[in-house]
């Protein structure tokens, strides 16, 4: 057993103490204390983590055992709030534009709550956060410019919110930017030029307008995901959208879409995995080239005005494990190939003017349009 002196055992305590002591700057102490008041203390249960932030001791002090036990992180040497991500314990009150003090936060994640207001304009004084996450929530109000100018943003998910009027037209200023998720709020006009950098846009469920430009979208040579669903996006869908080299997943499904255009891709090469075009109201054949998609394994034109037959390449394709052309006027007889044994295709031919589709598949079902139906269509008797 070692013998410790009197003096070395003063200078480990004082060493201990040391490390102890308060060392959060003063500003960011500021305002943890403005973001808490800001809650309704009502809303804060006694069992979560804002409950734990007392003041009488620094936030940023270690070790922590009782307060400040969690939602608040800390640089490495304590000095400066790099982290807020609060649990989902139903805090309700609004963001302080105070939040802007925090200037070395990297994360803020106040997802799953009830906060309410604007998101303060302030935010912009954050240039070192990378993450703002603030879903399923009630903020309002419309989406600050000044988000736009956080170079070092890469993750945005304000989606589930009641955010309104128009995406910021400077929204391509975030370089950094790869992941963008607006969904379910109600937010209206255009879509602007979006950052080059990006990999997965989702804006679902909102009240966008116009058409797919061109413009909107030069550069994306990363973008992988899009999901502009439950819009009112109009127009045609250009050749050049499905051409757009690292494309996997598209749903642009519950639109105002009239027109589509599809042309095989350069070198029979592509990425696109999954395309949902339903509940449009496209006209015209179905797009054959569709099936010189080589990874193609999903396609939904469900609940359009297509016409003339499914092209006999669809029944062909061996990737292709989900097809829903159900709800349009198709004619003739749906090809074979569908219906032979070793067939791996789900998905739906029914409630179309299709003949000889075999009640015994699940393919055919729902059952076909009246003749009536069919023939009013089509002015007259439908052709195969």
């Amino acid at each position: 057993m070692f013998n410790i002196s009197p003096s070395l055992l003063l200078l480990l305590l004082l060493l201990y103490v040391s490390l102890a002591q308060a060392l959060t700057s003063p500003q960011d102490i500021s305002a943890l204390k403005a973001f808490k008041a800001s809650i309704k203390p009502s809303s804060i249960p006694s069992w979560s983590c804002l409950a734990s932030w007392d003041f009488s001791v620094d936030p940023c002090a270690i070790p922590r055992r009782t307060h400040f036990t969690c939602a608040v992180t800390c640089s490495p040497d304590a000095t400066r709030v790099t982290q807020i991500t609060l649990d989902p314990a139903g805090y309700s009150g609004q963001l302080t534009p105070l939040v802007s003090q925090l200037t070395q936060l990297i994360t803020l994640d106040l997802s799953d709550n009830n906060f309410f207001g604007p998101i303060p304009s302030s935010i912009s004084s954050l240039q070192s956060l990378q993450s703002l996450t603030l879903k399923s929530n009630s903020f309002s109000g419309s989406i600050p410019d000044s988000v736009t100018t956080l170079k070092s943003l890469e993750f945005i998910d304000l989606s589930h919110n009641s955010l309104s009027g128009p995406l910021p037209k400077t929204l391509n200023s975030l370089s950094s930017l790869t992941r963008l998720d607006l969904s379910y709020n109600k937010l209206t006009g255009l879509l602007p030029k979006l950052p080059r950098n990006l990999l997965e846009l989702a804006i679902r469920g909102n009240s966008l307008s116009g058409y797919l430009s061109k413009d909107c979208f030069d550069g994306l040579t990363q973008l992988e995901v899009v999901e502009l669903s439950e819009n009112s996006l109009a127009g045609t869908l250009e050749a050049w959208f499905f051409l757009l080299p690292s494309l996997q997943q598209v749903d642009l499904a519950n639109n105002s879409f009239t027109r589509v255009e599809i042309s095989k891709p350069p070198g029979g090469n592509s990425d696109l995995v999954a395309v949902n075009l339903g509940f449009n109201e496209i006209e015209g054949n179905v797009p054959a080239n569709f099936a010189d998609y080589p990874l193609l394994s999903s396609l939904s034109l469900r609940y359009n005005r297509l016409r003339g037959a499914i092209p006999l390449e669809f029944s062909k394709k061996t990737s292709l494990r989900r097809l829903f052309l159900d709800g349009n006027f198709l004619i003739g007889k749906p090809p074979s190939g569908f219906f032979a044994g070793d067939t791996s295709v789900s998905g739906s031919l029914g409630d179309n003017c299709l003949q000889g589709c075999p009640g015994s598949s699940q393919l055919c079902t729902p059952s076909q349009k009246s003749y009536a139906v069919c023939k009013q269509a089509y002015g007259g008797k439908p052709r195969s």
